[in-house]
């Protein structure tokens, strides 16, 4: 990457061009960089020459900014001189992003970043940094999912105050990208943990709140206590199953409904299914998540109560669950939802998902019958299922 850039900007403007943040914390850990971030203390217009476009901001220093391949995106902060790059660099959240360094390959760092980043401690660079920004609490939350930890000071300025109002300054938008990128990290618990632990981003989620204080079902199914701690356990053990955002995710919550049980019911659920189905689009509309996640929480919490009694299901019912698992888009994850939430698997399960996409000719279905004049609707899908039955326990040798 360094030897790229080198070849991409002229040699004269060298010395006055440094990368920064998140790309001088990856380079010293070895890992790939995702986007290109500079700081650079060069004529503005050798810049415009490179194709670079000037975003212009009011509390920041100017950005030039440009995507070119093999880079990707290529954001520089301009400086006035060289002298104002450890100002710049003093206004980032944590030291390990507050690094930069030549493209000669020299670091430059001022707060002493790179003893935190070889303890992967999470140091503020000033008192400030999060009050100024509080986007950067969940960021901080997101990386401990990697691994990393807020020390001692930072946790107690979390500690310190309500962040709520602060909080809500915040696009709901960019708490999400937050959480689904937190999603896909090795620990992916830890995010939700510390939200509770520090009562930090109950404007956005209060679902996970509320969760701690309902029970998750009747102790003899439930030992582990509450719904928060149960939806970890399962989250966790999806985590360990599949990399897949949305799978965890679902995981998370596929007990949506279990918020909205007849209080004076608990430690029952009866019906929470069919109730956390009918909550999802609200969910989801709040959080701003695609709607193919909206389609995947919405089908996880219909199916998941009949998917843990997969053996105790007629053949019929296996097959409308496939169909149903299909449609919602979770047929691939379906099963390790049942290993992470039941500790139970679904024997049949790829013969169920084969059966249910035939159609009406790979099942031997009279043409004559397709047109409807022959049978009515229901009678034809009645004798489409019992094909479909009829395979699939041909196929699993029944």
């Amino acid at each position: 990457m360094i030897s790229k850039l080198k070849k991409f900007f002229p040699l004269k403007l060298h010395p006055g061009i440094f990368m920064v943040g998140g790309m001088v914390r990856d380079v010293l850990l070895g890992v790939q960089c995702q986007d290109v971030d500079l700081a650079a203390s060069v004529p503005a217009e050798e810049l415009i020459a490179l194709g670079f476009r000037l975003v212009e901001s009011k509390s920041t220093p100017n950005i030039y900014f440009r995507f070119k391949e093999p880079f990707g995106k290529i954001e520089i902060t301009w400086l006035p001189s060289l002298d104002a790059l450890p100002e710049d660099l003093s206004r980032r959240d944590f030291t390990v992003n507050a690094m930069a360094m030549s493209l000669e390959g020299r670091l430059v760092d001022p707060l002493g970043g790179k003893p935190d980043l070889e303890g992967r401690v999470l140091r503020c660079c000033s008192p400030e940094s999060l009050t100024d920004d509080p986007l950067r609490i969940l960021r901080a939350f997101r990386f401990e999912c990697e691994g990393w930890r807020l020390d001692a000071e930072a946790e107690l300025i979390l500690k310190g105050r309500d962040w709520t109002a602060s909080l809500q300054r915040i696009p709901v938008e960019r708490f999400s990208q937050e959480m689904l990128k937190a999603l896909t990290k090795e620990d992916p618990s830890r995010f939700f943990r510390r939200m509770l632990e520090f009562g930090i981003g109950v404007n956005f989620l209060p679902e996970i709140f509320r969760m701690a204080e309902i029970p998750a079902g009747p102790p003899k199914h439930h030992p582990e206590g509450d719904l928060f701690t149960h939806s970890l356990q399962v989250l966790e053990r999806m985590a360990r199953l599949t990399p897949e955002p949305v799978a965890r995710f679902c995981a998370l919550f596929h007990d949506l409904g279990k918020l909205y049980t007849p209080q004076e019911l608990h430690p029952k659920h009866h019906g929470h299914d069919t109730l956390g189905a009918e909550q999802v689009p609200a969910f989801c509309k709040r959080l701003r998540l695609p709607v193919a996640v909206q389609r995947a929480l919405q089908a996880t919490n219909r199916l998941h109560n009949n998917a843990n009694r997969w053996e105790e299901l007629r053949d019929s019912t296996k097959i409308r669950l496939a169909l149903d698992a299909i449609k919602g888009g979770i047929q691939e994850f379906l099963p390790l939802q049942v290993a992470a939430d039941f500790h139970a698997s679904m024997p049949g399960w790829e013969v169920a998902l084969e059966v249910a996409k035939l159609n009406a000719a790979q099942l031997g279905i009279d043409p004559a019958l397709l047109d409807g004049k022959e049978a009515p609707p229901e009678k034809l899908q009645q004798i489409i299922m019992q094909q479909r039955v009829s395979k699939f326990r041909a196929r699993m040798g029944g």
